[in-house]
């Protein structure tokens, strides 16, 4: 009886890995969305670990160049993830409200008082 090869239970991992990302995702209320990203991109940062490993472990220059570049787009994502996080969590911030130009407001952001 012959071994199962690695490259078929490798392929097994990866399909069953989007599967259970997908439903897990699907089944995430809209008011975790923010977190689930934040946490998304953390784990594409072990992208980047994956990345320098593979180019430090070649030895040849092909192999370092494009370990290099894996690494720089593995960066690219990661920074990119953080972006768009903080302009989401942006989104949700409270917009100050300034009293009228010729109100008497107490404060910046509070309403003119009336008499």
């Amino acid at each position: 009886m012959d071994a199962v090869s690695p490259t078929l239970i490798n392929l097994t991992i990866f399909v069953l890995a989007i599967y259970v990302g997908y439903h897990v995702v699907w089944t995430v209320t809209p008011a975790l969305h923010t977190p689930l990203m934040a946490v998304t991109n953390a784990i594409s940062a072990i992208v980047i670990v994956g990345a320098m490993l593979a180019a430090a472990l070649t030895e040849t220059t092909l192999g370092k160049g494009l370990g290099t570049f894996a690494v720089a787009l593995a960066a690219v994502n990661v920074f990119g993830g953080f972006l768009v996080t903080r302009r989401m969590l942006e989104m949700f911030k409270k917009k100050e409200r300034r009293s009228p130009a010729g109100g008497k407001g107490d404060e910046v952001g509070q309403p003119a008082k009336k008499g």
